[in-house]
């Protein structure tokens, strides 16, 4: 009769399911025949580690066997103490792999065996994919305006340059494909996928552009006299600054257009306009002006008088 697999796997029988694992892939580890090679007290420890875990890593396994309703080697007890009919493990163990039963998933050793390469290394019987890369990146509103490129550390020495398209918006999450975690090559050793690289974009909130759809919205300062009498302004825009005519007479909230001047085209879109809100402030008054409005008030005064 095999021995107690929670006392082969060195943990207590109220151990939680990561602490059985986490014992499971450092016994694994430390008795993989690539590591002892002609050993055969390895050997047969590393056959009675996978036997514990095919019992105790299992969660209906390892009910049954808490209840007594099958012993060590998966065999169901029988009223006489007797096994009944084959169990789990009644296929055994052939050579240094052949784990049988529902206990043991191939993935779950993924990792542990990829740095012991071939002759006799564990590997699943197709290959896995990849894990995906998730990050976060912050881009201003005039990047978000024309587009931009930045290049991402992924650790590990890995930068991967991302091309951030016009117009996206806050929150939008970009996928590149291939760029995340190499995959796990099959037993046949043809390479699994690589995941993806899923990199959230958020647009920093600027006190100066407000976004409406593919428009940006600015507000412009004009002083008095280019109201009065018409002139130009200079606006910035995200592609740089610009000359904007101010007609005469124009008042505070006169909305002029920079006709492509907002979110940039691209394959899908026509470029956006900058929608400019005029603002007129009193700047420096100077005594003649100052002179010439009182005489108008007087003059205002004595009609009404």
């Amino acid at each position: 009769m095999a021995t107690d697999p929670y006392k082969v796997l060195g943990v207590s029988n109220t151990a939680s399911d990561k602490e059985i694992r986490s014992a499971y892939r450092r016994l694994v580890k430390q008795y993989h025949p690539d590591r002892n090679p002609g050993d055969t007290k390895a050997e047969e420890r590393f056959k009675e580690i996978g036997k514990a875990y095919e019992i105790i890593g299992d969660e209906e396994k390892r009910g049954q066997f808490d209840r007594g309703e099958i012993d060590a080697d998966g065999q169901v007890r029988g009223p006489f103490g007797g096994g009944f009919g084959g169990g789990a493990g009644a296929g055994g163990f052939g050579g240094f792999g052949g784990f049988s039963g529902g206990g043991f998933n191939p993935e779950d050793l993924g990792d542990i065996f990829g740095a012991f390469g071939g002759g006799g290394g564990f590997r699943s019987s197709r290959p896995r994919r990849g894990e995906d890369v998730h990050g976060e990146l912050r881009i201003s509103m005039e990047e978000c305006a024309l587009g931009t490129r930045r290049e991402v550390s992924l650790g590990g020495g890995r930068e991967v340059a991302v091309a951030i398209p016009a117009g996206i918006e806050d929150g939008k999450t970009l996928r590149l494909k291939g760029k995340g975690q190499p995959g796990q090559p099959g037993m046949d050793g043809r390479p699994g996928p690589a995941g993806d690289v899923l990199l959230k974009i958020h647009v920093a909130e600027d006190p100066y552009y407000k976004r409406e759809g593919r428009n940006l919205r600015v507000t412009q300062d004009v002083d008095l006299h280019t109201a009065v009498l018409g002139g130009k302004v200079h606006v910035r825009t995200p592609a740089g600054t610009v000359a904007l005519k101010v007609k005469p007479h124009s008042d505070s909230g006169t909305v002029l257009r920079l006709g492509g001047r907002g979110i940039a085209a691209d394959k899908n879109h026509a470029a956006g306009n900058l929608l400019v809100t005029l603002r007129v402030t009193l700047g420096t008054i100077s005594p003649e002006l100052e002179a010439l409005l009182r005489r108008e008030a007087d003059r205002e005064a004595e009609v009404k008088g």
